[in-house]
């Protein structure tokens, strides 16, 4: 039987899984919940996608309050709070919705598990696949952190050498691609704290005319995970760019036993070979960020710029679609879910 679910938001997260759940043997999304109170935006903004392109197998309106295509028929819902809506035929909640909600609410929400698609500290845990998946209990971990795209992207990565060859202390600064909740002219920009968006006068400026630097939340959404990589061992910082998708992360570490840059190679090509889930790929081609556009691996390896320089200073790029990529990542966490024994 098809684990029934409530999808909270559709916004550029959402409604790629919601893609990637269409058709899908083990899990059928029944019900979206979204603040966005026009049914005929949100079935538009679901089969129209300037960056993934539009969907072949559209919805239609059909009542008032469903959408519908050849393979799923969705209630839309209209609720500012996760306890105000009838839980009865739903299993589980993804909340893509990007808002921190009350652990309260959650907890005492009547489902088998709620998955948000955030770093949180008050989940049960954070997760994120190839590095504490098998930490997952579900007996008492009903709140469920899917991390964030960037952490995703890194710790994997991290997790791996500093298994073989520790870490002394290192740096990295994420380039991302812009978000909704920069400003496209310069403007006036408030922070949110539901959304973990600091007020940063930075983002009132043009996000498509500049390159805008900030901080990242990526090494905190790390620590969640493995607390032994935090601040104190890893700096961070972040600059947004005037692209739509794919971000790029310049890692820089130095590690506490020596290396030589075909071994530090080897070690990340043993680790896709040996992999149980799609996460990572090394690239050897003379790509752009657009070319991993769409590509569910999530810490991609660019060689071209993996280097060591005096035995323990390593320095490699990756790159990882931070929409596609992440939220596919998110449909593997709820497999791996479900194939879980209690």
């Amino acid at each position: 039987m098809k684990k029934r679910i409530l999808l909270n938001g559709v916004g550029r997260i959402g409604k790629i899984i919601l893609r990637l759940l269409d058709k899908n043997d083990t899990f059928e999304i029944v019900s979206i919940n979204e603040i966005n109170p026009y049914i005929k935006n949100i079935v538009y903004s679901i089969n129209h996608d300037s960056t993934y392109g539009n969907i072949e197998n559209k919805f239609k309106i059909i009542d008032n309050n469903y959408i519908q295509n050849s393979s799923s028929k969705i209630k839309i819902l209209n609720h500012s709070c996760l306890k105000d809506i009838n839980l009865s035929n739903i299993d589980i909640i993804i909340d893509a919705s990007g808002k921190k909600e009350d652990k309260n609410i959650l907890q005492n929400l009547d489902v088998d598990a709620v998955f948000l698609t955030h770093p949180n500290s008050n989940a049960d845990i954070n997760l994120i696949l190839g590095v504490n998946e098998k930490q997952l209990d579900k007996k008492i971990h009903k709140i469920i952190s899917t991390s964030s795209c960037n952490a995703t992207a890194l710790l994997p990565a991290l997790n791996l050498l500093k298994e073989e060859k520790g870490i002394f202390c290192g740096d990295i600064v994420t380039i991302h691609p812009l978000l909704n909740h920069q400003r496209v002219l310069d403007g006036s920009f408030v922070g949110s704290p539901t959304r973990d968006v600091e007020c940063n006068f930075e983002f009132g400026r043009s996000s498509t005319q500049n390159i805008i630097p900030n901080k990242t939340t990526t090494i905190e959404a790390c620590s969640y995970i493995l607390p032994n990589i935090n601040s104190d061992l890893i700096s961070s910082s972040s600059l947004r760019v005037p692209t739509d998708t794919v971000g790029a992360i310049n890692v820089t570490l130095f590690t506490e036993e020596s290396s030589t840059k075909e071994e530090i190679i080897n070690i990340f090509e043993e680790y896709e070979k040996n992999q149980k889930f799609p996460i990572m790929l090394n690239n050897y081609e003379p790509l752009v960020s657009s070319d991993f556009k769409k590509e569910n691996k999530t810490t991609i390896i660019d060689h071209r710029y993996t280097d060591v320089k005096n035995n323990k200073m390593i320095k490699l790029l990756l790159w990882y679609d931070n929409e596609w990529g992440y939220a596919s990542k998110v449909v593997e966490i709820l497999k791996y879910y479900r194939n879980k024994k209690d």
